[in-house]
């Protein structure tokens, strides 16, 4: 039996909490579930649904399980109750990820980009949010990753704690496109698909 614990961090949505762990879940991927209807890639994101009425989005990344709650209820009221939950779930063994949906999603990050010239522009992009950005929106609890870049418009998707969070859209146009900007002069502008 693996020694498990469990502790949390507060990030910029006041409905979101990150559940951090001991250990990795993941390596170079994340999973969002936005839904109940959306879990087959993992049993822990469905049982936590099943469990718990109020949540409303489960992001798992790295070390840890970002949580999105319904605003009618605090966190002080679930914060232990979940924490606990999480940590007999993964002590129990009981499977994290369905490894099928888990290898597919895995192939998908690992796809070549094509060798356009917008390509590269492309590559440049990803490289810059890989190394720039990334790293502080998985500390808030989220993820932000490349979704496409047309006419001087690079668009993003954002997920975990910072899908629906307030101050997202202050910090994708602020920090986010300032940087983009900045490095790569073909990029104009930065927007949130399916925000």
């Amino acid at each position: 039996m693996k020694y498990v614990n469990v502790y949390t961090e507060a990030s910029p949505n006041p409905n979101s909490l990150k559940f951090v762990l001991n250990f990795k879940l993941l390596q170079n991927l994340h999973l969002d579930f936005p839904s109940l209807e959306e879990t087959e890639a993992s049993p822990l994101a469905k049982a936590l649904f099943e469990k718990f009425s109020f949540i409303e989005r489960v992001f798992i990344a790295n070390n840890f399980i970002t949580i999105t709650k319904s605003s009618e209820i605090d966190w002080f009221e679930i914060n232990n109750e979940i924490k606990e939950f999480i940590k007999e779930y993964i002590t129990s063994e009981k499977p994290v990820f369905s490894n099928d949906v888990l290898d597919e999603k895995t192939k998908e990050e690992e796809k070549p980009a094509s060798a356009t010239a917008s390509g590269d522009i492309d590559e440049k992009i990803k490289a810059i949010l890989n190394d720039y950005v990334r790293p502080a929106v998985e500390q808030d609890g989220g993820a932000i990753s490349f979704h496409s870049f047309n006419d001087g418009v690079v668009k993003v998707l954002l997920q975990g704690s910072c899908s629906g969070c307030p101050s997202s859209t202050l910090t994708l146009k602020a920090g986010i496109e300032n940087l983009l900007t900045r490095m790569v002069p073909e990029v104009k502008e930065v927007v949130a698909e399916g925000v």
